[in-house]
């Protein structure tokens, strides 16, 4: 199961946890967050691939951008339609399409982006974009029919890993941590993400 680390910006510990094993690793071009990368790093992974967050962002700049930090991967977490997420896809850039999850499993919603991006992440609803460190019931993940994986994200902390590795989905390919690993925003424990990494690939 890979791991995606978000919300990076210091170079020191971009690489601190790009060698504890982290997969993917995750950098917020949303100037509203908290985590925002508004200089590029002195260091940028070069084991983990790089996806780059945006919110309700041009074309234009997520292309501009994803060719300035050589991203591999592009996470759409506003309300970026299929359409978007497939001119994305046809200008050769691996799209993955953030969804919010509450009470039940969004079915329909879910539908619609199966032939416009390469990965879902289905993540807990809030007003704002993420990062609010609560969890969605994972239960309802059984209601997910649709052939494009996914990564879980939303509130998952280092005593979640046991829990996760109990999901059965054929689909799920991978987890995105976040708020719960941090000493403070974009700066992650470094102990905490080894321990749960170990944990989950156990």
């Amino acid at each position: 199961m890979l791991v995606k680390v978000c919300g990076m910006r210091d170079p020191q510990n971009i690489e601190a946890i790009e060698n504890m094993g982290a997969n993917w690793m995750g950098f917020i071009f949303y100037p509203k967050s908290p985590r925002f990368v508004d200089t590029k790093p002195l260091y940028l992974p070069t084991k983990a691939k790089r996806v780059g967050v945006f919110v309700n962002e041009a074309i234009d700049t997520i292309r501009s951008i994803s060719e300035q930090y050589q991203l591999d991967i592009v996470q759409l977490h506003g309300s970026e339609t299929p359409d978007e997420c497939a001119e994305l896809q046809e200008a050769e850039l691996t799209v993955m399409k953030a969804l919010q999850v509450k009470d039940k499993f969004p079915t329909a919603l879910s539908k619609s982006y199966q032939q416009a991006c390469r990965y879902l992440l289905f993540d807990t609803q809030t007003k704002g974009y993420g990062g609010s460190g609560n969890k969605f019931d994972w239960h309802i993940l059984a209601d997910y029919h649709g052939d494009t994986p996914f990564l879980l994200s939303g509130g998952i902390s280092v005593d979640d890993a046991q829990s996760i590795l109990k999901i059965n989905h054929p689909q799920l390919v991978g987890v995105d941590i976040n708020s719960r690993f941090e000493t403070q925003p974009g700066i992650k424990n470094v102990a905490l993400v080894q321990q749960f990494i170990n944990q989950i690939r156990q």
